[in-house]
């Protein structure tokens, strides 16, 4: 592997000089700047980032903190981010945790350790007094009680929109399925927009979640099926779209078809792919848009700026499947 010297023995200049044309530092001449490039183009020579950010004092690494990047939200939730760091001239350093607190809370201390220039994080967990805001954090869908700026979708709003759209479709009794953190986000909001647009149109609804620690697919769904109240629901809205996916397979099983015996809307809009059959119906959270906002909000704290709201909500839509 070329190191900076080789670089500049074959650019015929000093390693500070090097140094100064892969740092854009405005003292360097135009000859000279092009004869380093075309050694580093020729060597094929890659920068140590991190070498050069210890030096400098400053970090161009942004990490980001998921809880599982099996998940398809989180899957693209992560591709706009990375790009959107790109085009900053930012890296993307990818921390999974597994939904675990210990393991968030050891990424957390190691990223505070190794002076990366700022946080964008997703839990569900209850670590809030735990989380230090030494370096820029921007949280998604969870409002923590410090000063961390919040970027997520219209949850409220798409729990109404999930009641209108079910009710449209000629449902009747209606139905939420949830699975709930063991600390506050967002996400609540889905089950209450829910909750005021079933009461607002004056139909029948009900609640049914559990714990994330505790769920379990056969119990849960078990459980869903034996309640009498929840007989005859012919509209379901799941708080997200596998949970929804995972209904559709159980009510297949017990002989309910979707949409013809209920009909069936879930959150988040992770399936784009129209080979996969039904299409469900579903709340889109624009990911794009959230990704790209958390980046732009996290550089704009990094360069020490104060920004306007705690929690930016953007709007959802709803997309019509083969589900309602």
């Amino acid at each position: 592997m070329p190191s900076i010297k080789d670089v500049a023995n074959l650019a015929g200049v000093a390693v500070g000089t090097v140094s100064r044309v892969i740092n854009n530092h405005p003292n360097v001449s135009p000859e000279t700047m092009e004869k380093v490039n075309a050694a580093i183009k020729e060597l094929n020579y890659i920068p140590n980032e991190v070498a050069r950010n210890f030096k400098m004092q400053k970090s161009k690494m942004v990490a980001l903190v998921l809880p599982s990047i099996w998940n398809p939200f989180f899957s693209e939730l992560a591709y706009y981010i990375e790009d959107e760091l790109d085009r900053e001239g930012y890296k993307l350093m990818l921390c999974n945790s597994g939904g675990r607190p210990d393991k968030e809370l050891y990424y957390f201390d190691m990223l505070n350790q190794n002076k990366v220039a700022g946080v964008v994080g997703i839990t569900y967990n209850d670590i809030e007094e735990s989380v230090s805001t030494d370096i820029p954090i921007i949280s998604i869908d969870r409002h923590f009680g410090k000063k961390i700026t919040c970027v997520t979708s219209d949850n409220y709003t798409g729990g109404r929109i999930a009641v209108q759209e079910l009710v449209k479709a000629g449902a009747i009794k209606v139905a939420y399925l949830g699975i709930t953190s063991s600390a506050y986000s967002e996400v609540v909001l889905r089950r209450n927009g829910f909750i005021d647009e079933a009461v607002a149109k004056g139909i029948e609804y009900f609640i049914h979640e559990e714990h994330d620690e505790v769920y379990n697919d056969d119990n849960f769904f078990e459980d869903f099926f034996s309640k009498k109240e929840h007989h005859n629901v012919d509209g379901v809205f799941a708080n997200t779209d596998l949970l929804a996916a995972k209904y559709i397979d159980r009510a297949k099983r017990l002989g309910l078809r979707t949409p013809e015996d209920v009909k069936v809307i879930g959150y988040d809009g992770i399936q784009d792919n129209k080979l996969f059959h039904p299409v469900l119906s579903t709340i889109r959270q624009p990911v794009e848009e959230m990704a790209r906002m958390s980046v732009k909000l996290l550089l704009r704290k990094i360069e020490g700026k104060t920004l306007e709201q705690e929690i930016y909500r953007i709007p959802v839509k709803y997309r019509v499947g083969e589900t309602t």
